[in-house]
């Protein structure tokens, strides 16, 4: 029954979500890398991508492994996992950026895109890209959740941190928005 629970909230979220932020897309929104240079999410628009919470320090850290063999696997399939660096949950990221990526690096040879670190938790200090993904009813209770974003940009699905990248929710979920157009 577990298992069955994120995937009726995928399927719940990708209906609300397209009217919560019909005006407006994830691929609209700019950042920082993790090592602070200027990052437009527009090179994206046109891909489905996974955006993740991260955090080094944490009971779900390994999932690492599984993000950046999903991201080899359908990256030359208009795929891309983002990694959000966020020390919101259990302090589990205290890290400098240069130290998230270096750790990143050596302990799981990491080459999907990392960004700087966020505020995830709705309040004044919340990062403008956790503010639009909280339009869709849903925010991180903990690290690793993820969010599966439409090539238009839209929210199309919401899986908590307990939901690993092999999961066959989660490649589901993955596999329909690339073959929507």
């Amino acid at each position: 029954m577990k298992q069955s629970t994120p995937f009726l909230l995928a399927v719940v979220l990708g209906a609300t979500m397209t009217v919560a932020a019909a005006d407006s897309s994830f691929y609209d929104l700019k950042t920082q890398t993790l090592l602070g240079q200027p990052a437009d999410l527009a090179d994206y628009r046109g891909k489905v991508t996974l955006v993740v919470n991260v955090a080094s320090y944490c009971g779900y850290t390994p999932q690492y492994k599984g993000l950046e063999a999903l991201h080899r696997e359908l990256k030359d399939k208009g795929f891309a996992v983002l990694g959000f660096p966020s020390n919101d949950f259990g302090e589990q990221e205290p890290g400098s950026a240069e130290e998230i990526a270096t750790f990143c690096k050596r302990t799981y040879d990491v080459t999907f895109p990392m960004f700087a670190k966020v505020v995830t938790l709705a309040g004044a200090g919340q990062s403008p890209i956790y503010k639009y993904l909280g339009a869709s009813g849903h925010l991180p209770s903990w690290n690793f959740a993820k969010y599966v974003i439409g090539k238009d940009g839209k929210v199309r699905a919401f899986f908590p941190s307990d939901v690993t990248p092999e999961s066959p929710q989660l490649r589901a979920a993955i596999a329909a928005a690339l073959k929507a157009s």
